[in-house]
């Protein structure tokens, strides 16, 4: 069990709510989402586009397509009944602490049925440097002697410990009635929404034709300050293993398009019937 003193900074934003129930709509139709997790929904959004990205499912991973000097950031919604604590790496590197990321780091607290939005490295209490897609050489992580791991977000979620409850004397219950136990508990699963969805999600790229990637893979820079206040708070896990991680891999499209992840476009098929409507005839 792990007590983290860590940033809070909690913003409700409705249109998220809407954003993620359109991208589970979407997911259904058309195999792609704009939100992933089961505690959590994790998406990303382009600052710089204005949209989310839509998430790409393939050999059990997430992907999202970026595009080199979009500004963007990690938008993370607690659906979940309880706090959560949110690790969150990029490139491998806590966005907090600026550290080699690790689960046991700090992260932010998102209160039941809130959200938060991580916009870039934090440098204060008060400020943020942007996160922009860039070249792989210009990454963070590259800049800092990191180049491993770029071209991955990751968020580990933990639920908060609940306090035991108060003890009271036990009352017998009567010998003729069977004594509704716990023997039927059930240990708490870790990673089954990951499980769940893994088994739900497709696999896109099993049977495609992979060719060569096409450009340079991107990664996250270090950006403009600008202001995003938050405070610490104290958290007490329930376990010091997630009870969720979620993993959304990113490169620019026309890599993900090369290596099978998104579907390539085919040309357009002749419309018979391109008009919906009725034009006015000529003027007499």
């Amino acid at each position: 069990m792990t007590v983290s003193a860590i940033f809070h900074c909690v913003k409700e934003n409705v249109m998220m709510r809407f954003s993620a129930l359109v991208g589970l709509m979407f997911l259904a139709v058309t195999g792609r989402a704009f939100a992933v997790g089961s505690l959590g929904d994790v998406s990303i959004y382009d600052r710089t586009g204005g949209r989310l990205l839509p998430v790409y499912s393939a050999d059990d991973r997430y992907y999202v397509p970026g595009r080199t000097g979009s500004e963007y950031e990690i938008r993370i919604r607690n659906t979940s009944g309880s706090d959560l604590l949110a690790v969150v790496s990029v490139d491998g590197v806590n966005v907090v602490s600026g550290e080699t990321a690790s689960p046991s780091q700090g992260g932010y607290v998102i209160g039941a049925g809130r959200s938060v939005t991580i916009a870039g490295w934090r440098k204060s209490m008060s400020r943020v440097a942007a996160f922009y897609f860039t070249d792989h050489s210009d990454a963070y992580a590259t800049r800092t002697g990191r180049p491993n791991d770029v071209g991955v977000i990751g968020v580990a979620l933990f639920r908060r410990k609940t306090p035991p409850p108060v003890a009271l004397d036990e009352v017998q219950p009567p010998r003729s009635m069977p004594y509704p136990g716990a023997e039927r508990r059930e240990a708490p699963g870790k990673l089954e929404g990951d499980a769940e969805r893994d088994r739900a999600a497709g696999s896109p790229s099993q049977n495609a034709q992979r060719s060569e990637v096409l450009e340079k893979s991107i990664g996250t820079g270090h950006g403009r300050s600008e202001t995003s206040q938050a405070r610490y708070v104290t958290f007490e896990r329930e376990s010091d293993t997630p009870n969720e991680v979620i993993v959304i891999g990113y490169d620019t499209q026309t890599n993900l398009v090369a290596r099978g992840i998104i579907p390539a476009r085919s040309a357009r098929d002749p419309n018979p019937f391109p008009a919906p409507f009725v034009p006015d005839p000529p003027a007499r």
